[in-house]
């Protein structure tokens, strides 16, 4: 559960650093997701975070068949694969993807590839708490770990279409 109350959107609310609820990640992404909106702290129409994937790392290639994302990239440097184009990403980036546009990103630098993102319904916060490890900010990284046996099932539980070949 996230360590920020739920607001009603009327109210407004100012979300810092450290404040979501924050997970490491498995392979292939490794680094972390720290979740700053979702139904249990508002009432809004979407979910959000940021992810960072740790250098030499990516987030592999899905599509959403029921939702529709945006990835800003706000540092770092990668690159987006949108369908079968490859675009660089670095800091400013914006990735727009509609349902069933198939996506990956990669990380084939030395630093950390930092990412904000918005899905619309929200859910993608549930699979990141379900595949991955509770994370305190500031405690060092843990050694790549797998993702679960049944991370299919969670992603079609989740936000995720069918698998997708890579």
């Amino acid at each position: 559960m996230s360590n920020v109350a739920r607001a009603e959107f009327t109210e407004g609310m100012v979300l810092h650093d450290n404040d979501g609820d924050s997970h490491w990640q498995p392979v292939p992404a490794n680094g972390y997701v720290t979740v700053k909106l979702t139904p249990d702290n508002w009432d809004g129409p979407f979910s959000c975070g940021v992810q960072v994937v740790a250098p030499h790392s990516h987030i592999r290639k899905h599509a959403h068949d029921r939702n529709i994302e945006a990835v800003f990239c706000w540092g770092g440097k990668g690159k987006a694969v949108v369908g079968d184009t490859e675009h660089p990403m670095e800091a400013g980036t914006l990735v727009m993807l509609p349902k069933n546009v198939a996506h990956k990103f990669v990380n084939d630098s030395d630093e950390d590839l930092k990412l904000f993102w918005t899905i619309s319904p929200g859910g993608l916060e549930d699979f990141f708490r379900q595949i991955g490890r509770p994370r305190t900010p500031g405690e060092p990284a843990p050694e790549n770990f797998p993702r679960p046996e049944n991370v299919l099932e969670i992603e079609r539980n989740t936000v995720f279409a069918a698998p997708i070949k890579d």
